[in-house]
This record gives structure tokens, C-alpha cells and sequence, in this order.
């Protein structure tokens, strides 16, 4: 049974569903019985696990044959950091203590900055909408114009007037 001690996930439906199908067709209807046994029902540890599931064959098979099984971890993370979950959340998810280690999997990425760049658009559409209406539609709001956007090797990504670069 588990204990308060053990860390609780929460898993997307459509991982539940395979468990759930898992656990009706592989595992005795024991709360302490174990998900995932050899054979014989005993626990599968990190030594066996490798002979177990033949798993060399197994990532050949898949065309990925330099795949290791913490891969499967890392490739967990990181999707759970493209959901913009906070540092903090995903130490929790991931049972870390340092935050260093969850800054592991919150790689930066051209679709990262797209999304952040359609996030903030929307954010300052909204906000330009709002101020339009109550100046009465008039043009420009202040801090517009003369902005230049890109960014070069040591200098801020926006400048213009009054702004400083570098």
C-alpha cells in the first residue's frame, strides 16, 4: 500500500488509460502488488532490467540504438518544461532538490521563443486594444515608435529612443 512517504503524480488520461489496461491484464488484484515483475513476479531492479526487456534489440528496433533507458526520464522532463511549468513544479515533479537539476530540462528553443514572442504579442495586442478605446482610438501609444527589434552580439534585443543598447 502506499505509504504518505512515497512522491504522488499526476499522469496525463492518456497514460492512465495504458496503465489502467496494463494493470488489468499484467497484475494481481493485490494492493501491494507490483506493476512491473520479471517473470517469476519478483522486482526488477536496474541490473536486470536491461536483459530483461532485451533492450538493446529493443532501441534497434526503433532506430535509436544509442538509447538509454534515463533518456525516456529526460525526454519526460523536458516535455513537462515545454508546458511552461515553473522551476519549482517540476523539482517537485521530478523529485529534485536543486534547482540546478531541473534547469537540466528547460533547454531553450526557437519554438520556446516563438511561443513566448506570440504570448507577449497577444499580451500587448490586448493592451494596445484597451488603450485605443479609452484615448479614442487615437494612434500611437507612447514607447512605439523608433523601435528597432533583432539583436546583435552584446547588445539588447530592443532598442530605441531613450533606450539604452549593449
Amino acid at each position: 500500500m502506499l505509504g504518505s512517504s512515497r512522491p504522488r503524480l499526476s499522469l496525463p488520461p492518456v497514460v492512465v488509460e495504458v496503465v489502467r489496461d496494463h494493470l488489468a491484464a499484467e497484475v494481481d488484484d493485490n494492493a501491494d502488488a507490483l506493476v512491473f515483475t520479471t517473470e517469476s513476479g519478483r522486482p526488477i531492479w536496474r541490473g536486470n532490467l536491461n536483459k530483461l526487456i532485451d533492450w538493446k534489440a529493443a532501441v534497434a528496433r526503433l532506430g535509436q540504438p544509442h538509447l538509454h533507458f534515463h533518456d525516456l526520464r529526460h525526454t519526460g522532463n523536458t516535455l513537462a518544461a515545454r508546458t511552461g511549468a515553473s522551476t519549482r513544479d517540476l523539482m517537485a515533479r521530478m523529485g529534485h532538490d536543486s534547482s540546478q537539476a531541473a534547469l537540466i530540462y528547460q533547454h531553450a528553443t526557437a519554438e520556446a521563443d516563438r511561443a513566448i514572442a506570440q504570448a507577449l504579442h497577444e499580451a500587448l495586442h490586448e493592451d494596445r486594444k484597451t488603450s485605443k478605446k479609452s484615448a479614442g482610438g487615437a494612434g500611437r501609444t507612447k514607447g512605439q515608435a523608433g523601435q528597432e527589434v533583432g539583436r546583435q552580439e552584446g547588445q539588447e534585443a530592443v532598442s530605441g529612443p531613450g533606450r539604452r543598447r549593449g
